[in-house]
């Protein structure tokens, strides 16, 4: 028996504890501590410290030298073991050391300074570090140029743009002169903060204070500039400064984003005229726009001209073009690239593997897939969420729930804790299967594991029990999701609307549409023809009529399926003029009517015995490129046989055509 895993908990990022820092204990040797003179060397205890890889362990060592008489901490060593507390996020300790060194009258260096603020921001603290910059002078030292930039650098790191001035304030009165790094911080600060104008002004003062902007103040505008759509600007921007192959990516980065692929060729050719080679970024970016627009064609002929000029594609540039020709479901190739790529010695990575599985999985080729992810993991790659997401998904949309389930319990088993979107690949492939309680149980699992059912994933639940006719079941699960505080959207409407209107339960349907109107839930053409549908087929053409004039009047176009819905309620009616009046009406809201329209009209027709007209209507169809279908000809050739018999049936029909055709 099948036997799902349940999702564990959760681990919660525990916060390392503290560590405690007393400097009353003694790990100097016995042999050595007695002896007259004895003296430990500044290079010893660094050397020591640097290569101990347990933080405990050097933290006693540290301690232990502190309370003999061997040796006297300096300022180096303080620096290593601050070093190595701050890798570990132990923080206190390090404030602990800080103050120690006051203590002990040692004035803090420069290098300290810097791998405090460093460690502050790599924890996410930019204000601890703030506060430990406005120690710098209690602690014996003097701000510098190097430790302004690091400390703008964390506040950076966390968009604390309003503390960035003051601070940058507080450096021109401390008489210290902004570098080249300065400013490129600055600039990266009033881009993020969407001041580019800004940003450029500082690009002159930076040019009249005779600090040469670089590449990277140059890229951080462009780059600014083409996310905000303005690449006109960033293209004059590019012209008016010494080439830069980082700024010219950038510029051709954003180009690709809006497909403007004419102009990105002749930004290609106009680096190479100013003599700076685009590099791997370069043609990289290129290839996967082209892969993006369905032009393998020209992506590979990009990637020849990178071999031409000696450039070596990466594993981006490979996974690239192998997710390219999976788009396009032309799997053959998109091997074949994978194979060029270890070829060329280019070794492929977890992203790289995840593009070929789920390529794999979306074209069916579940097998293939699975030799890969055994392949992944055989080369000691580890599979992540995204690489379980794909085969659960692939083995669901199959209906393999065994498969899948496998895949489930093997990611839990292995670990890797599933996201939102594995759940919910996982709630779908239990519910294809109608195992709807199990369903409902990992939604419960994914509230325990704080990683709540977002709505996609009620819809899928909701979906699969209107397709099994259990739609009041799934309105108890429209109420759940509702008191969860997650917004249903216009699908779980259109599901739950789709559901009562299979079983006939048209009062239901009134009572969601007219919750979608309170709440405010849009409309969308999906609703409005679930809705015609419904009424159509309950012979409420009067209705149906009066939902597609209010769909009009809020501006959704109707589609072939709703004049459909509504020709079909006329031929079954026997309304046939109204229902030509619809036909007519579809070809001036340059609506295409296919088999289905114009078979519906002919099966009225043929059930008036006005064979005559539908031949007409056939001969119509057929030349306006509507291939008729096997439906079509059964009901010609039935009505005809109704009337003549077998025999003449066939040749009536002929006759009938061969008169309209010529």
């Amino acid at each position: 028996m099948m036997y799902l895993k349940e999702g564990c908990d959760l681990l919660l990022k525990a916060r390392k504890p503290a560590m405690q820092v007393v400097l009353n204990m003694n790990l100097i040797p016995e042999s050595t501590k007695h002896v007259q003179g004895f003296r430990l060397r500044e290079f010893d205890v660094v050397k020591r410290l640097q290569h101990e890889r347990d933080i405990s362990t050097a933290l006693e060592y540290f301690k232990s030298v502190a309370d003999s008489r061997a040796f006297k901490h300096t300022t180096r060593t303080f620096q290593v073991m601050i070093e190595k507390l701050g890798k570990e996020d132990q923080m206190d300790a390090v404030q602990y050391l800080l103050q120690q060194m006051k203590l002990e009258g040692l004035a803090c260096s420069e290098e300290i300074f810097v791998s405090v603020i460093n460690s502050y921001a790599r924890i996410g603290s930019a204000e601890q570090a703030l506060k430990t910059f406005y120690r710098i002078r209690d602690l014996g030292s003097q701000p510098t140029v190097k430790i302004y930039n690091h400390l703008l650098d964390a506040l950076l790191k966390e968009n604390r743009f309003s503390m960035i001035n003051p601070i940058y304030n507080n450096m021109k009165k401390d008489g210290l002169e902004p570098n080249v790094f300065t400013y490129n911080m600055l600039i990266k600060g009033l881009c993020q903060n969407d001041r580019v104008d800004a940003a450029c002004k500082l690009l002159r003062e930076m040019t009249n204070k005779g600090h040469c902007p670089d590449g990277v103040s140059y890229t951080t505008i462009v780059s600014k500039l083409c996310q905000d759509g303005k690449l006109d600007d960033a293209r004059e921007l590019t012209r008016s400064i010494a080439p830069s192959v980082p700024a010219y990516n950038a510029l051709i980065n954003g180009m690709c984003g809006e497909f403007r692929m004419r102009e990105v060729f002749c930004l290609v050719d106009e680096m190479s005229i100013k003599g700076i080679c685009p590099n791997v970024i370069t043609y990289t970016t290129i290839i996967s726009a082209l892969c993006k627009t369905a032009d393998i064609k020209l992506s590979l002929g990009v990637l020849a001209q990178m071999f031409a000029r000696g450039c070596c594609p990466n594993v981006l540039t490979f996974t690239s073009l192998m997710k390219g020709f999976l788009d396009e479901c032309r799997v053959p190739e998109a091997l074949e690239v994978w194979n060029q790529m270890l070829q060329e010695g280019c070794m492929p990575n977890v992203i790289a593997y995840n593009v070929l599985i789920h390529g794999l999985c979306c074209n069916g080729n579940l097998n293939k897939a699975m030799v890969v992810f055994e392949d992944m993991e055989r080369k000691s790659y580890i599979p992540n969420v995204r690489t379980y997401g794909a085969l659960i998904d692939g083995f669901s949309k199959a209906g393999d729930l065994e498969s899948a389930t496998m895949m489930w319990n093997k990611m839990l088993s292995s670990g890797c804790k599933p996201n939102v979107v594995v759940y919910t690949c996982m709630v779908d492939a239990l519910c294809r299967n109608s195992i709807f309680d199990q369903a409902q149980r990992l939604i419960k699992i994914m509230f325990e594991d704080n990683c709540p059912p977002n709505t996609i994933t009620f819809n899928i639940l909701i979906k699969g029990l209107c397709d099994s006719s259990r739609s009041a079941e799934a309105l108890n699960i429209l109420c759940e999701m509702k008191e969860r505080g997650c917004v249903p959207s216009s699908q779980t409407y259109n599901e739950l609307i789709d559901g009562f209107c299979k079983e006939g339960k048209m009062m239901e349907v009134s009572q969601l549409v007219n919750e979608m109107l309170e709440n405010g839930v849009d409309f969308s053409l999906v609703t409005y023809n679930t809705i015609i549908y419904a009424l159509a087929g309950d012979n409420r053409v009067k209705e149906a009529l009066l939902i597609l004039g209010k769909m009009i009047i809020r501006g959704v176009s109707p589609d072939f399926v709703t004049f459909n819905s509504i020709i079909h309620a006329y031929s079954k009616e026997g309304k046939l003029r109204s229902a030509a009046e619809i036909l007519g009406r579809m070809a001036t809201k340059n609506c295409q009517r296919d088999v289905f329209t114009y078979t519906t009209i002919i099966s009225g027709l043929c059930g008036q015995q006005r064979l005559e007209d539908s031949v007409v209507c056939l001969v119509r169809m057929i030349n306006e490129g509507v291939p008729p279908n096997a439906a079509t000809w059964n009901v010609m050739v039935r009505a005809i046989f109704e009337n003549v018999g077998i025999a003449m049936a066939v040749n009536s029909l002929d006759d009938l055509l061969g008169e309209r055709l010529i």
